[in-house]
């Protein structure tokens, strides 16, 4: 099903132009602004027989409210939502090299934003967080992932622990960070079917998502702290690209 949203800023607009312009409806631009990169969006967008407005800052503002704009806004279109249902043909599809990014609570949208972006960048196969107490995919997010939000398969999970326990029978191995655990993340085998999951910027890892996890490992930092000490969105891109690395 698809829901038309806005998403603002330079280098989300940017992005889905490039790489997601059947999906973009319209561009809308400051009238009178200078920027060269917003010249360079409204020309790509004319290339794709994207309609292209220039309108006051006024009625861009009024389109996504407080939300920091720089000057571009697009009409989009989302591509296909995923839920749960789509969890085993996305992990067949990955052939036992599925790599999923798992988020148990992440509050603020700029970790969010700045997770999809990483994961999207690492190839993941899916990001899942829960559909309750955690910020779901919104202007925000989009603007901060610079479209990665609706370039990979975002699942919100109505129960993650049992969203956890399916992965366990799809064959994926579920890691869980965390600052007190004993095992070092370095040590592990990253290169068949994996879901690393991530506390919330706070409370870390629920108890029944710690229950349902298979291991848990920590990032050694010989410079004091435990996990929570990384924000969550620098901790996703350390975990991640290991994996990327084990499997080059």
């Amino acid at each position: 099903m698809s829901t038309k949203q806005w998403i603002a800023g330079i280098n989300a607009v940017s992005a889905a132009v490039e790489h997601d312009a059947d999906n973009v409806r319209e561009v809308l631009i400051e009238a009178g602004a200078k920027n060269p990169r917003l010249t360079e969006i409204e020309a790509q967008a004319r290339r794709k027989d994207i309609d292209v407005r220039r309108v006051a800052a006024q009625a861009l503002d009024g389109v996504v409210g407080n939300l920091r704009h720089q000057g571009v806004v697009a009409r989009y279109a989302a591509a296909k939502t995923y839920s749960e249902n789509d969890l085993q043909g996305l992990i067949e599809a990955a052939e036992g090299k599925a790599l999923v990014l798992v988020l148990d609570g992440v509050q603020d949208p700029h970790n969010l934003g700045a997770c999809l972006r990483s994961a999207a960048a690492a190839g993941a196969t899916a990001v899942i967080f829960p559909k309750d107490k955690a910020v779901q995919v919104n202007a925000t997010v989009r603007k901060t992932s610079a479209g990665a939000a609706d370039s990979i398969p975002v699942i919100p999970a109505t129960n993650l622990s049992r969203t956890l326990r399916d992965l366990q029978q799809m064959g994926v191995w579920i890691y869980g960070l965390a600052g007190e655990a004993e095992a070092s993340f370095w040590s592990l085998d990253l290169r068949g079917n994996v879901a690393l999951v991530l506390g919330g910027e706070s409370d870390g890892l629920r108890r029944l998502t710690r229950e349902n996890c298979d291991q848990l490992v920590k990032i050694p930092m010989p410079g004091a702290g435990d996990v929570e000490s990384l924000n969550v969105s620098v901790a996703s891109g350390v975990v991640l690209f290991e994996a990327v690395r084990q499997r080059a």
